[in-house]
């Protein structure tokens, strides 16, 4: 019988051999692309903005003090008039503090009355010698008391009427009612809004606009008819002035708003509207889908081809703004260059790459669709 040991030696030999062996290299397949030819462009022109048109005053009114929400005249989109009642807290607590400094004037008026009565008496015992001069200053100090303490309670008793009369809320101007913030039974705190109150006048239309066109529209502050709006379901278009753009950016949105004054047109609260600006043209810039640029390291890039090794390589470019689903580059890109708009998240620097052709791509995917 042969010894086992003897007879697997050499598969053990081989096995190991095997092992130590080094793996075949894995080749990076041959990606397809998409490109564009970079041409000569231009970008500027009409830029529309979506907008809304809002009062020019829009006051957000509450109650100057605090209390419990007894009655609300007005209700969403009723029109009022300047004075007109709108709302009523619950005055007993009021009313009382009222009577308590009206009874406190009371008392400091028979003081004062008491207190001069005496200064009186001891001015003609002065007189007649039978006090000192000392006396009648001491009585005297007693009835300038007395009046500072008349006259401390009188305005305090006018503090308390006023904040009687605080809990009815009056609307300020005349205007339409735009929001509703405060129920009845609620107990509202001083200064909370109730109601919101657009007054009548003036109506501005308001958008907003992305950080790269702010400081081209700067010049046009003020500028009678620099804007031109569309209003939604209403022919024409209106000429419009650029009243107001804002300083800072929406810490949201990052976009700036616009106040747009719309003059002696008649429009309604809320209408939807577009806004129509003429920007300068810029020639020499190129137009790219957005999907051929992305960010590395902080700065905008494309993937540019070479045609003669087949390869593709970073290009770093100045982004000038956005047409709809177009990027306007400025700087960065010539003429004649290829640029990958497709599949530009998988590539790497010197990667192999071939165009992408249609054709032959259904026909590598019509064996599987058959099966």
């Amino acid at each position: 019988m042969k010894n086992p040991t003897v007879t697997l030696a050499p598969l053990l030999a081989l096995l190991l051999l095997a092992g130590c062996s080094k793996p075949e290299p894995v080749t990076e397949p041959v990606r397809a692309v998409r490109t564009v030819v970079i041409g000569n462009d231009s970008a500027g022109g009409t830029h529309e903005y979506a907008a809304e048109v809002k009062a020019r005053v829009e006051s957000r009114l509450g109650f100057r003090v605090a209390g419990k929400l007894l009655r609300r005249q007005a209700e969403l989109g009723q029109r009022v008039k300047a004075g007109e009642t709108l709302a009523q807290l619950d005055p007993q607590d009021l009313q009382l503090g009222q009577d308590a400094a009206r009874a406190a004037v009371k008392a400091a008026r028979v003081n004062l009355d008491l207190t001069f009565a005496e200064f009186k008496r001891y001015k003609d015992l002065r007189d007649q010698g039978f006090i000192s001069g000392m006396e009648l200053e001491r009585r005297e100090s007693a009835l300038r008391s007395a009046q500072a303490q008349l006259d401390q309670a009188q305005a305090q008793a006018s503090v308390q009427g006023n904040q009687a009369g605080y809990s009815t809320l009056t609307a300020t101007a005349a205007g339409v009612i735009t929001a509703v913030e405060a129920e009845v039974g609620a107990v509202l705190a001083s200064g909370a809004p109730v109601l919101r109150l657009a007054h009548d006048g003036p109506r501005d239309v308001m958008f907003s606009v992305p950080e790269d066109v702010v400081a081209a529209m700067r010049p046009l502050l003020g500028r009678p008819g620099a804007l031109r709006v569309r209003l939604w379901g209403t022919p024409g278009e209106l000429p419009a002035t650029l009243r107001e753009l804002a300083a800072a950016a929406d810490p949201a949105t990052r976009t700036f708003q616009a106040k747009a004054d719309l003059g002696e047109a008649q429009v309604q609260l809320g209408q939807t509207a577009s806004v129509l600006i003429e920007q300068p043209r810029r020639t020499g810039v190129a137009r790219l889908p957005l999907s051929a640029v992305l960010q590395q390291q902080e700065k905008t890039v494309v993937w540019l081809l070479d045609k003669a090794s087949m390869t593709v390589r970073l290009q770093p470019v100045t982004v000038g703004g956005a047409e709809g689903n177009t990027v306007i580059i400025t700087n960065g890109l010539s003429p004649g260059q290829q640029v990958v708009t497709a599949g530009v998240h998988v590539l790497t620097a010197g990667q192999k790459v071939q165009l992408y052709q249609p054709a032959l791509a259904a026909a590598a995917s019509s064996p599987a669709d058959s099966r």
